[in-house]
């Protein structure tokens, strides 16, 4: 599975963003997907998750009730829907694929990444 990660921008505190990943290869309708992200001198972490079929997701605790992940297996993509961001929230935003079909909290389980689509949220 190779992925492309785009939609990052400059953003006002307070504004959205969507984020998209196009997956090519036919194991993307298999795998759960995941969106991670890595600020400035910070570890990358897991924000979002989405089972294979859409039907399951998991967020981090920070971006619940702000972010919704989405797929469209159809299409091979992948979207993370950013809303009230915070300058918080300004980090390289990376797409990736799970060994698994359903949503993993364990970056292990991740084993093809997109390159990162930086978001800058200014306050």
């Amino acid at each position: 599975v190779q992925l492309q990660a785009f939609g990052g921008g400059l953003v006002q505190a307070g504004g959205s963003l969507r984020l998209s990943c196009v997956a090519s290869g036919r194991m993307f309708s298999n795998n759960a997907m995941g969106w991670f992200r890595q600020a400035p001198g910070k570890e990358r972490e897991l924000v979002a998750t989405i089972g294979w079929n859409g039907g399951n997701t998991w967020y981090i605790d920070s971006v619940k009730g702000r972010f919704t992940i989405s797929r469209d297996n159809a299409k091979n993509a992948v979207y993370l829907q950013m809303n009230s961001l915070k300058p918080e929230d300004t980090a390289a935003y990376y797409c990736a694929a799970s060994i698994r079909a359903v949503p993993s909290g364990s970056p292990r389980d991740y084993r093809h990444w997109g390159q990162g689509t930086l978001v800058t949220v200014s306050s």
